[in-house]
């Protein structure tokens, strides 16, 4: 676990937001057709934050380098969930 990439992830609050959504993601995120087992889709999730899909990217980026989300391929979609283990991990550790 890298404590400073999860801090820098942290540190925007848009990234937070995403976090946010992704801990309930029937309640944020609707609209998706597929199941929520393999996550929420990149295209859910750029809608909901409202910026360009670049930047959500980006955004994105930052949450899995820091292990704080996981991505999963299916076709040509990418889907997203927390990695409820690494942000125990990270809770736990700042608790110390």
């Amino acid at each position: 676990m890298d404590i400073d990439a999860i801090h820098k992830a942290l540190a925007n609050p848009t990234r937070r937001q995403i976090l946010a959504w992704l801990k309930d993601p029937e309640q944020f995120f609707p609209t998706q057709s597929h199941p929520f087992s393999n996550g929420v889709c990149a295209g859910q999730i750029d809608q909901r934050v409202g910026l360009s899909q670049s930047t959500v990217s980006a955004h994105l980026a930052i949450l899995l380098k820091a292990g704080l989300i996981t991505s999963h391929r299916v076709g040509q979609w990418n889907y997203f969930q927390r990695d409820e283990a690494t942000i125990r991990a990270f809770i736990d550790q700042m608790t110390l």
